[in-house]
């Protein structure tokens, strides 16, 4: 099978980043330079996600009563709409991505002219959504078209990248492997809100299949291979063209 990989930008985001972010991932503008360099190889896709809150959505802690309503440290059970027995709990955040606002922008350094889809998740207010594919129940209430997306571009693996390495980075990269694209995330491309939760990520990633990679190691070398092999292709294909308008 033909080696066709995507680039899979997670979250970079204005309140995801200093200096003025609501949930500002400490260095998180700090790892732009490295995804725009990757904006520049020669994925056969490039996708940027975006978290896109309703201002009553359930993750926000001002939505929620007192005591239990502290950002960063009270936690919260969400019941599935549509399977009550099925829950999931969930950290409460400061209020952050609201739609329509400078927080949910993508940031101005990042090259987004050279993205070629945009995903926008966490729309449905009633559940968490993390990863970029879907919300965490097995009976999904709220789905991306990042599946599909990718399928239909004949994408084999995904490099992941973006905010925040322990959450939605981690999420995403989880069910990318899920739904059968071989999945290497970037770590030198990430940051994370708790570095201390990390090594626990790393296990989730051993267990489900996922690679954490450097973006000089070779896996990355040979995204950047391609380039030349393609231009080397390309060119061979005008020749031949030139050839036969001269015949």
């Amino acid at each position: 099978m033909a080696f066709k990989p995507a680039l899979v930008i997670v979250d970079v985001q204005e309140d995801f980043c200093p200096p003025n972010g609501a949930l500002a991932v400490t260095g998180g503008r700090d790892i732009v330079p490295t995804i725009n360099e990757f904006l520049t190889y020669p994925f056969v896709l490039k996708v940027a996600t975006k978290d896109f809150h309703s201002q009553d959505h359930i993750s926000f802690a001002s939505n929620h009563s007192a005591p239990n309503n502290k950002p960063f440290e009270s936690t919260f059970v969400i019941k599935n709409p549509e399977n009550p027995d099925e829950t999931q709990e969930t950290r409460l955040w400061p209020d952050h991505c609201v739609q329509g606002t400078k927080g949910s922008e993508l940031l101005p350094e990042l090259h987004v002219s050279k993205v070629d889809h945009v995903v926008e998740k966490g729309q449905d207010k009633r559940v968490e959504m993390y990863s970029a594919f879907a919300d965490p129940f097995k009976s999904h209430v709220a789905k991306s078209n990042l599946a599909d997306t990718l399928r239909k571009a004949g994408i084999t693996d995904v490099y992941v990248v973006g905010l925040a390495a322990d959450y939605c980075v981690k999420f995403t990269a989880i069910d990318a492997q899920k739904e059968g694209f071989q999945t290497w995330v970037v770590g030198d491309a990430t940051k994370a809100v708790d570095p201390s939760a990390m090594e626990q990520v790393h296990k989730e990633y051993e267990k489900t299949g996922v690679t954490v990679i450097g973006k000089d190691d070779a896996q990355m070398r040979k995204v950047k291979e391609q380039a030349q092999r393609t231009q080397d292709q390309d060119a061979k294909d005008a020749e031949k063209a030139g050839e036969s308008v001269l015949d």
